[in-house]
C-alpha cells in the first residue's frame, strides 16, 4: 500500500527562516494538498522545573522534545491515519489539555530545528531541506520574536541564546546539516526556490 503522506522536513537553526519557507511552500501547494506540523508542538512539559526566564531549563536540547511521539505520528500519517497533535503554551511552558486533530494529506511539511539529529525520525522523511543562516541574523530575529510574541524579557532571551541556543545549535543542529537532502543558502532566490519545490512536489500528488 502506498503511504498516504509524503513527508518533507524543513530544518535549520532557530529563526533561520524555516517557518517562513514551510508556510510559503504550503500556500503554494494549497491547503488541500499540504499540511504543516511543528516540532515545537512536541515540547515536553517542563514548567515544574522552570524558575527564571532564560534560566537552567535547556529547551534547545533534543531531550526537551518528545521525538518518539512525533515519529509515531509521522508513521501513522504515512499509513493514512489521523493523529492528535499536542498544543504547547510558550508562556506557561505547559502542554494545554486540548489537542489538535491532524488528518493525512498528500504532503506533510515538518518544521523543526532538531529533526535531522534524530535517526529514527530521519528515516521517516521523504525529503529534507536545511536552511543555512548567519548566527547574527538568527540572534536578532530570535530577540524580536521572543520578546514580542512570547512575552519574554530581552535579558532572558540573550541569556538563553548564550547558554543554550548557540551551543545546542553547534552540537546538534549545524552538525546534522550534512544529512539533509538539500541545503538552502543565501543569496539563493527564496521565491524561485519555493516555486521549484512546489512544481516538483505537485508531481507527486495523485490527479
Amino acid at each position: 500500500m502506498e503511504p498516504s503522506s509524503w513527508i518533507l522536513g524543513v530544518c535549520g537553526g532557530s529563526c533561520s527562516g524555516k517557518t517562513t519557507l514551510a508556510r510559503a511552500l504550503q500556500k503554494k501547494l494549497g491547503l488541500e494538498v499540504a499540511g504543516l506540523l511543528y516540532q515545537d508542538s512536541y515540547y515536553i512539559d517542563q514548567s515544574a522545573r522552570f524558575k527564571e526566564d532564560g534560566g537552567d531549563v535547556n529547551f534547545d536540547h533534543p531531550s526537551s522534545i518528545d521525538f518518539e511521539l512525533l515519529t509515531r505520528h509521522l508513521v501513522a500519517l504515512k499509513q493514512g491515519q489521523s493523529v492528535r497533535i499536542p498544543i504547547y503554551d510558550f508562556v506557561t511552558h505547559k502542554r494545554r489539555p486540548e489537542v489538535e486533530t491532524f488528518h493525512p494529506l498528500p504532503i506533510v511539511i515538518v518544521d523543526g530545528t532538531l529533526l535531522l539529529s534524530q535517526e529514527g525520525l530521519r528515516k521517516e522523511l521523504s525529503d529534507s531541506i536545511f536552511i543555512k543562516c548567519p548566527e547574527s541574523l538568527r540572534f536578532e530575529r530570535r530577540k524580536a520574536r521572543d520578546v514580542q510574541e512570547r512575552g519574554r524579557s530581552l535579558e532572558g532571551v540573550v541569556r538563553q541564546f548564550q547558554r543554550h541556543v548557540k551551543p545546542m545549535h553547534d552540537t546538534f543542529v549545524e552538525s546534522s546539516s550534512h544529512l539533509a537532502h538539500r541545503i538552502l543558502e543565501e543569496p539563493q532566490d527564496f521565491n524561485l526556490f519555493v516555486d521549484q519545490l512546489a512544481k516538483e512536489y505537485l508531481q507527486r500528488v495523485p490527479r
